[in-house]
């Protein structure tokens, strides 16, 4: 059923009944009201107004709310469905969920508690049995709706949304009760150790990956739930379907993930140091990825994230440029404060400019012009097959055990083809993405990341097509380390020489005062990569969350 989150909710609140009949109490302006509903009494507060009287407008009186809300709440309690969508802005979606609330959830004995309204707001409790196939449990929420007036014929009505008949609901959402998709996974650190939630607060999404993975795999049986099933709009919003009720657990199976528990509790705590910081540690040499964490917890930016690089991708455009023996690093390159290509301006960040230098200190010091001066002897596609080959970007196949975004590196042409080498353009990566272009530096070779060992479930593993020559592998490795100890990304990483290299980035967003900042590096047989989105300069957003846990990882 697609990722999920778990969440149960309880009430306390007690339905009031009076005479073996339900009771609506209402609470207003004050003092109690209770209505008893018999047959067919809730049906004569939805009659039409006449077409001879005037629409009526203005604001909505506390008894026209009251009514409409009395009206509402004992239909839906009574099972009136029909009656209930009449006092409704939109009586055929209200109709739809209500009628699958009892159907397909498998919602019975509903019973709801008017609570004390503020102007037209309503708000109500929710108390109700889940059953299915003999195994029940109790159902308890808060929810609230507006009454608002209706424009064609001046009536009060229900501002009828799917948040009415639960708060967790967006409109086109459904609820449904049976066997959840998948089992549940016990999941397990490299040591062993059982990976939570609150251990780990960043792997909501990476436990709910791996259980839509490995649930049926590692030998679980599903359990019965009360879940969210999104609608297409939620779909696009990025929205998991959610567990709202488990009626039975079921029986987890077991999963062993890659992931250090000391790196992954030093990930947690990095990212809480930045806003939208996100966070990748990987093992060059195997492609085990070591921890994964964000500061917001809702998407996995670190492995799904599709987010413009800026300059970290002039690692793989170095590569292309190096292997097409167009430079070297200590070549004399300058780098001018414009640049024009195909009718665009292009500038280096702060107006900057190197007059007399070489490659490596432009590297160094990320400056963009010396890499986009280079367009004119650039094929389109030359980049886009730097990436996939070399560092196996892009291809859409890696298989790490939970759903990944592999890099996007799109043939361009023009101007944009010249953004394309300073990590903007159509370019997009993710930490996970950067963390292995690193790791791919350090060894040479590319080695697809991966969570859960390939051997667990027989996948195939991304390779890519060819390797760099080790001439490559060592320009690299020498513009990188030069980086690391002299360049932007030298105040991050110091004390952590003399085996390691990093590059820093910044990416403009549109919209955004401040740029994305990147940071990527590796030290020995450790590398790592983060972003903070809307944070400014990677090395000094991103780079003290990469540098603190590659030391870290060093000393283990």
């Amino acid at each position: 059923m697609g990722n999920r989150r778990r969440v149960v909710e309880r009430r306390n609140n007690r339905p009031a009944v009076i005479g073996g009949l339900i009771a609506v109490v209402v609470v207003g302006a004050g003092f109690g009201i209770y209505a008893v509903y018999g047959g067919g009494a809730a049906d004569a507060a939805s009659t039409k107004s006449s077409d001879s009287k005037p629409v009526k407008t203005g604001p909505l009186s506390a008894t026209e709310v009251q009514t409409t809300a009395r009206t509402f709440l004992a239909s839906w309690q009574q099972g009136k469905v029909t009656q209930a969508a009449a006092v409704t802005d939109d009586a055929k979606a209200c109709v739809a969920l209500l009628t699958g609330y009892t159907k397909d959830a498998h919602i019975t004995g509903v019973t709801l508690t008017e609570g004390t309204r503020t102007g037209a707001k309503v708000p109500f409790s929710v108390k109700a049995t889940v059953s299915y196939k003999g195994v029940s449990k109790p159902l308890a929420y808060d929810s609230s709706f507006t009454v608002v007036r209706r424009t064609s014929d001046g009536k009060p009505v229900v501002d009828w949304h799917a948040s009415v008949a639960h708060p967790d609901l967006q409109d086109g959402d459904t609820l449904v009760t049976g066997e959840s998709g998948t089992p549940p996974v016990k999941a397990l650190d490299r040591d062993g150790g059982e990976i939570t939630t609150a251990k780990y607060p960043s792997l909501g999404t990476v436990l709910d990956g791996l259980r839509e993975k490995f649930g049926k795999k590692a030998g679980g049986k599903a359990g019965v739930e009360l879940r969210v099933v999104r609608g297409t709009a939620s779909e696009k919003a990025k929205l998991s379907d959610k567990t709202l009720l488990e009626l039975s657990k079921g029986t987890p199976g077991t999963v062993k993930t890659t992931l250090s528990p000391t790196l992954q509790a030093a990930a947690e705590k990095q990212v809480t140091t930045q806003k939208n910081a996100s966070v990748v540690v990987m093992r060059p040499s195997t492609g085990e990825i070591y921890a994964v964490a964000n500061s917001s917890h809702g998407f996995n930016v670190a492995f799904q994230g599709s987010l413009a690089p800026g300059s970290t991708m002039k690692i793989v455009t170095s590569t292309m440029l190096f292997e097409k023996g167009l430079v070297t690093p200590d070549a004399s390159h300058p780098c001018p404060k414009t640049y024009k290509l195909a009718g665009w301006t292009f500038h280096n960040d702060d107006g900057s400019e190197i007059k007399q230098g070489t490659f490596k200190m432009a590297f160094g010091a990320s400056c963009n012009n010396a890499f986009i001066n280079f367009a004119p002897k650039l094929s389109n596609s030359d980049l886009t097959t730097e990436a996939q080959q070399v560092y196996g970007l892009g291809m859409n196949n890696w298989a790490i055990g939970v759903p990944t975004f592999d890099g996007s590196v799109p043939v361009q042409s023009g101007a944009q083809m010249g953004a394309s080498l300073i990590g903007q353009g159509g370019v997009r990566m993710n930490p996970l993405n950067m963390a292995s272009v690193a790791s791919t530096v350090e060894t040479g070779t590319f080695h697809q990341p991966y969570l859960v060992s390939p051997s667990v479930d027989d996948r195939t593993v991304a390779k890519a097509s060819r390797t760099m020559s080790a001439k490559t592998q060592s320009e690299l490795k020498e513009v990188m380390q030069y980086t690391a100890a002299y360049g932007t990304a030298a105040k991050a990483m110091a004390g952590l020489g003399p085996d390691y290299g990093a590059k820093t980035g910044s990416a403009e967003v549109d919209g955004q005062k401040k740029p994305n900042g990147w940071f990527t590096a590796y030290k020995g047989d450790l590398a790592a990569a983060g972003v903070v989105q809307a944070g400014g300069h990677g090395g000094d957003t991103a780079g003290p969350i990469v540098a603190a846990l590659l030391k870290l990882g060093s000393s283990l």
